[in-house]
């Protein structure tokens, strides 16, 4: 069965050169498309794909709204972030509303099917820069949500283009201890005191569980439980 594909962007050419690149891929079919997020959130109902690639940066509704919209309406569906746009906020912002990629918008066609395909799946997907981002993000001193010593490692070698099989050998654990860390990172952005009460509690369960005993200074940061997330799986 194809994956079933939403593509979401605001520019006219960039939508026709994803469809078309995309139907050259026999395992994904590109279902729609929409120029903005109010189109998303109306499509995504009528056409339930599997993966939608969202712009952040849109006329009407952003990309981030629509995404954390969808997310409350249709879990199932995963969001990547596809997009020019690379700052602090923008790549916690798609984290927080339920994204599980962030991609750019040079990203290799090849790797873009890729990335579609380990979304489906429930991979994360995430780019270097963006982990990077990520990591500046998480590391600011005004916030009270900090990483630990682990995680600020693994997302360094994250940063740095690594995959999780390759950090597992550079840190001597196993592989699944690294996607543990990455969870309690991302746990750690959408769940943090700054993150909306609408949208805390379900991203803190998306990638981690509810556990809220590793708090810091009453911001509800959960501990990753003992079952992990199928969201990290080959992340």
């Amino acid at each position: 069965m194809s994956i079933r594909v939403l593509i979401v962007d605001d520019h006219d050419v960039v939508r026709q050169g994803l469809v078309m690149y995309l139907k050259l891929d026999p395992e994904i079919e590109v279902v729609g498309e929409a120029a903005n997020g109010e189109e998303a959130v109306s499509l995504a109902r009528d056409l339930e794909p599997d993966v939608i690639l969202m712009d952040l940066l849109m006329p009407v509704m952003d990309g981030i709204a629509a995404t954390e919209k969808i997310k409350a309406d249709q879990p199932e569906v995963e969001v990547v972030a596809l997009t020019s746009v690379l700052d602090d906020g923008a790549v916690t912002g798609a984290v927080r509303a339920g994204a599980i990629g962030y991609l750019l918008k040079n990203t290799k066609p090849r790797e873009l099917s890729g990335a579609i395909k380990g979304a489906a799946a429930g991979q994360v997907q995430l780019v270097p820069e963006a982990a990077a981002k990520l990591m500046r993000e998480m590391r600011a001193p005004e916030r009270p949500e900090a990483l630990t010593a682990r995680e600020t490692e693994v997302l360094k070698l994250v940063a740095r283009g690594m995959a999780n099989k390759q950090i597992a050998r550079e840190l001597f654990v196993e592989e699944k201890t690294v996607k543990a860390h990455v969870s309690g990172v991302l746990s750690c952005a959408c769940c943090s005191s700054r993150t909306p009460k609408t949208t805390r509690f379900s991203c803190c369960a998306r990638w981690g569980g509810t556990d809220t005993r590793r708090c810091a200074r009453g911001s509800r940061r959960p501990r990753p439980c003992g079952r992990r997330s199928p969201l990290l799986r080959g992340m």
